[in-house]
């Protein structure tokens, strides 16, 4: 399902979103069913290889954050490790499948410098030794620089299968994705979700956009590969442009969509020939993640909402559409 490709959600749409809390769990789950690979890790492998059949990459996510247990972090490190011994037996090529993201706090940011530290050299190990790749993802800015500094270094311990996430509407971004650039790191680039203060972030969305793909650039002109995490046209079409004007080989870029979202765009340009790799979130908090992201995006929310009336109102007639 493709959600409108409005820039503004309809006041319908976030009427909606604020009634997701009051829903049963089971009709939320029916509504979040497209975005979530499955609350087990063979529902989320399934998903992964029926991307590569499409010749799609993914990144497996291990649904969690903001923990505040040790056993916790323990328990999303070893899930992660489960993943990557399954990852290891399939067949597809390996810049397709054996891709992870992790947030810091699902894994003891906030708990305990050493035991998060340790438990993404973990991951990262494990990854290395069968050719996978590591995405640190960033959270909200009360853990930027601990985000940042962690990466960096696990870099200097010579963990160099990982890549890091930026996000186009904070204010300090720009000076941190050249540094970044200069030290020739993998980098994700993404607009933002998080409710941050107006000191410290961009309101604005011509800002947000128009700072988003010279972001793109600065690492493109560095050599950097970069990651376009994006369901905007408008910010689709900027990357597209970067990469014609600067004849971008796909070795060092690549579009990256949520499982389930704008999957007819997410076709079209793997049709053109660009690399697409596909967020392919799993786990028991499937809850949590599908609440926050609907509320994220009311537009999502309210085409789903949509499609579900029209799908209940099918079947209450006896299969009649009209």
């Amino acid at each position: 399902m493709t959600p409108p490709a409005t820039t503004e959600p309809r006041l319908q749409d976030k009427a909606i979103v604020k009634t997701i809390p009051l829903l049963p769990r089971g009709l939320v789950k029916r509504i979040s069913a497209p975005y979530i690979a499955g609350e087990s890790l063979d529902e989320a492998i399934a998903t992964v290889r029926a991307l590569a059949a499409r010749g799609m990459g993914s990144t497996l996510d291990v649904l969690g954050e903001a923990i505040s247990r040790r056993d916790e972090a323990i328990a999303t490190r070893d899930a992660y490790l489960a993943a990557i011994e399954q990852m290891a037996t399939l067949e597809e090529a390996t810049p397709l499948v054996r891709n992870v993201s992790v947030k810091l706090t699902a894994v003891g940011l906030g708990i305990d410098d050493r035991l998060v530290h340790d438990n993404v050299a973990a991951i990262a190990s494990a990854m290395a030794k069968i050719g996978g790749f590591v995405r640190i993802d960033m959270e909200d800015s009360p853990y930027t620089d601990a985000t940042l500094e962690l990466f960096r270094a696990l870099r200097a311990e010579g963990h160099d299968n990982l890549g890091i996430v930026v996000q186009a509407y904070l204010k300090r971004t720009k000076a941190d994705v050249e540094q970044l650039a200069a030290e020739g790191a993998r980098v994700r680039v993404v607009k933002g979700i998080y409710v941050e203060p107006e000191a410290i972030a961009w309101r604005d969305m011509e800002t947000i956009n128009r700072n988003y793909v010279d972001l793109c650039r600065i690492l493109a002109e560095a050599g950097c590969h970069a990651a376009y995490a994006t369901h905007d046209d408008v910010l689709i079409t900027g990357c597209l442009d970067l990469v014609d004007k600067l004849g971008l080989s796909p070795e060092l870029y690549e579009f990256q969509m949520l499982l389930g979202v704008r999957e007819g765009r997410r076709d079209d340009l793997v049709d053109q020939g660009h690399p697409m790799r596909v967020y392919v979130p799993f786990g028991a908090q499937w809850y949590e993640y599908s609440v926050r992201r609907l509320r994220e995006n009311p537009r999502v929310a309210g085409h789903v909402a949509r499609e579900t009336i029209t799908s209940w109102r099918r079947l209450l007639s006896g299969g009649r559409t009209s």
